[in-house]
């Protein structure tokens, strides 16, 4: 897959909360810098966070607005509306930068704010 595909799946299946094959898109040893979750070194190390993802959020979309793709870096806008299994919703403005490499991500951050989050991290 070239750089505009994975950015594409990594949508589609965060958006079908398919996690499983979500880090598949990741490469083995890639890096993450996640705005709540913090630095995460490891394929493996995100599987096992994204495990309890759906005990966090009963509904979650993130929805891409803008997408920029320049050979392997690509930057996407997008916007999050989740719902937590106690009723409560979350909407927040993302950005997304991603590094890809031989198709996979090697590099991802994310940039939001984090006030809408705070009812479900307790931050």
């Amino acid at each position: 897959m070239n750089t505009t595909e994975i950015v594409e799946r990594y949508y589609a299946l965060a958006n079908a909360g398919d996690w499983d094959p979500w880090c598949d898109l990741f490469a083995e040893d890639q890096t993450m810098d996640e705005q709540l979750a913090g630095h995460v070194e490891g394929r493996e190390t995100l599987r096992e966070m994204m495990k309890g993802f759906p005990d966090m959020y009963a509904e979650f979309a993130n929805r891409p607005v803008h997408t920029v793709v320049q050979g392997d870096q690509a930057a996407v806008v997008s916007h999050i509306s989740a719902r937590t299994h106690s009723g409560v919703a979350v909407e927040a403005d993302v950005c997304n930068y991603f590094q890809v490499a031989d198709g996979h991500i090697v590099y991802m951050t994310n940039v939001h704010d984090t006030v809408p989050f705070a009812p479900v991290t307790g931050k």
